[in-house]
């Protein structure tokens, strides 16, 4: 994070001269800031989250869960004694923003541990791992002799977890009904009757990215000590080489055999609906006033405007109202193999000069000179079948060598000169690399609180303002940029219909098959990618509620007359990627309070 070692240095010169109990008190118990600011203390939480998330860094575990509770609730305290009053409009606008993400973290948290009590069976072994490499990172002495034993009972303790969920997934496939408590197979006398685990596939791929991660923790404590002090070797290397194999063995079988999951492409689609009431609190944690439901009745209006406008653009194509066959010639104009990049190059240099021309947003020359291309591998368009952006890169999509025939030809048509036209505006200039240079730059702590509703809002904001100013040049690029205008409405009703429960990822798929346009390899990889997990669940709906936002304030400001296209556009991209609800108010100067709440209706 930029700053961070400065920030580091101001706080330790400033620890040396106080003297708290670390055990009740966090450091520090005030925080100074420049008057009317408040941007000091953000930073200070920025930094403190860092330290106390990257040392306590033991997935699944209990103790990293309670010292993240901790140090939440000592900040909620701290920032209740804080003259809100006083703040000037930005330090007010800081204020509600670490207020959000403090609510924010503890819903988190609560959902973490919620997750963790469903896996709790599962993963049980996960504690004695755990306890091991905390008293390493605590600098505790190492008893080789009792760490060796506590590993052994690692293996017997997975084996026979693994053996209840093979009687679990026994019993699915024999359709038997009959009393959960079965014999036992194991040879040993007198063993207790093992209780099969039923595990949905969802569950399964949740356990298994688990037992990586506590892997990786049992790897890391090992490390440590193997080769470096004599006897610890001696007495550990094959007890973690035989929890080294049972983890990755029950890892794979919860994998491969439970989920289904193998790195191929008919691979199930696997998702972890967050349900209607984490929707509900994460969308309030966005500053915006809407249900999910109202949402969904957004963007079906929208999509609604999209169809109307495919079909004017194919009667100009001689396709009369079959917008679809209109779609299907767009996507056979693409370049030839080996010349994508070519094309990628030529649209940036082409949108670059259009926003400079028509004088709409500043274009820093060093931005416009520290971009480059690269191409995605085959295995990384499963989940990027199209141009992604990644830190001063244009990530390009497109067949090569070793693909099958027809991957090859849905990557083409997927990546066709009319859809490639507007996403890579959308991801270079003046979309994601001009933002991503500019909050570098401009209130840069503010990173810490990015949304995706003005990280790809803004991207899709632009995509409708060219769309305004003419930037298609023939009824061929018009539906390019509303093939993707109609796919961000799409995922606003397919995402939110997943999470609410009333979608499933095949009936996701078809929907954007169907109803979009899309090729069947973009679209299974995009539902894969918004299910996934790691994306938040309204990750897919910022791109054209974002942009609606800005197109909003836009109409706010530069329709109103109050600002010129270029002053209002510089003016956003200072405030950060923070919710459109809080530029708004930083923009019009409007009253705040300690409690302020989203009332800002949008889209009516």
């Amino acid at each position: 994070m930029k700053g961070i070692v400065q920030r580091v240095f101001v706080a330790l010169s400033t620890l040396v001269a106080i003297s708290v109990s670390a055990e009740n008190v966090e450091w520090p118990s005030s925080i100074t800031n420049s008057p009317g600011e408040f941007s000091e203390t953000v930073r200070v939480f920025e930094v403190d989250h860092d330290s106390i998330s990257s040392f306590y860094d033991f997935p699944w575990s209990d103790q990293r869960q309670n010292r993240l509770e901790k140090f939440v609730e000592n900040r909620r305290t701290q920032l209740g004694t804080a003259n809100f009053d006083d703040l000037n409009q930005q330090g007010k606008i800081d204020y509600l923003l670490l207020s959000n993400e403090l609510n924010s973290e503890s819903e988190e948290t609560a959902l973490a541990r919620k997750r963790m009590l469903e896996l709790k069976e599962l993963i049980s072994f996960r504690t004695p791992i755990q306890e091991l490499e905390i008293a390493r990172s605590k600098m505790e002495p190492m008893d080789s002799q009792s760490a060796a034993g506590k590993i052994s009972d690692v293996t017997a303790l997975i084996k026979k977890i693994r053996e209840r969920v093979e009687l679990g997934a026994k019993k699915d496939d024999k359709k038997d009904s009959s009393t959960n408590k079965v014999a036992t197979t194991s040879t040993e006398p007198k063993s207790e009757p093992l209780v099969p685990i039923k595990l949905t596939p969802v569950l399964a791929k949740r356990a298994a990215q688990a037992l990586s991660e506590i892997r990786g923790t049992m790897n890391r404590w090992f490390e440590f000590y193997d080769g470096y002090q004599p006897d610890f070797s001696w007495w550990v290397r094959k007890p973690h080489e035989e929890a080294k194999s049972a983890l990755e063995g029950f890892e794979k079988y919860l994998r491969e055999e439970v989920a289904g999951i193998k790195g191929k492409d008919e691979d199930p689609l696997i998702g972890d609906p967050v349900g209607a009431e984490a929707l509900k609190e994460n969308i309030a944690t966005q500053f915006i006033p809407y249900s999910p439901e109202e949402l969904v009745a957004i963007g079906q209006k929208e999509f609604a405007w999209c169809e109307s406008e495919m079909k004017k653009a194919s009667a100009e194509m001689g396709f009369g109202d079959d917008w679809k066959k209109a779609l299907a010639k767009v996507k056979g104009d693409f370049a030839p193999p080996g010349h994508q990049d070519d094309f990628v190059r030529d649209a940036a240099r082409e949108a670059i000069d259009f926003v400079k021309q028509n004088n709409l947003v500043t274009v820093p020359p060093l931005c416009e000179e520290t971009w480059r291309l690269t191409m995605l591998s085959p295995d990384a368009q499963k989940s990027m079948p199209y141009v992604a952006y990644g830190g001063q890169k244009m990530l390009v999509a497109y067949a090569k060598e070793e693909m099958k025939h027809d991957d090859k030809l849905m990557a083409m048509r997927g990546n066709n000169r009319h859809f490639t036209r507007i996403t890579t505006a959308h991801e270079l200039i003046p979309g994601h690399h001009l933002q991503m240079y500019v909050a570098a730059r401009n209130r840069s702590y503010r990173s810490f609180f990015s949304t995706p509703f003005v990280v790809e809002g803004w991207a899709l904001y632009w995509e409708t303002r060219l769309w305004d100013l003419g930037y298609a040049k023939n009824p061929e690029d018009r539906i390019g940029m509303l093939f993707w205008r109609m796919h961000r409405c799409a995922r606003i009703i397919v995402s939110l219909k997943f999470h609410l429960g009333e979608m499933t990822p095949k009936e996701m798929v078809d929907f954007l098959i169907e109803r979009v346009g899309h090729e069947k390899l973009g679209a299974t990889s995009e539902v894969r990618r918004f299910i996934g997990g790691d994306y938040s669940p309204l990750y897919q709906i910022a791109y054209m509620i974002g942009g609606m936002q800005l197109r909003a304030l836009h109409n706010e400001f530069v329709v109103a007359g109050k600002m010129s296209e270029k002053q209002f556009n510089d003016t956003v991209l200072t405030y950060n990627a923070i919710p459109v609800e809080l530029i708004r108010a930083g923009m019009l100067n409007l009253p705040l309070k300690r409690d302020t709440q989203s009332t800002w209706r949008f889209a009516d």
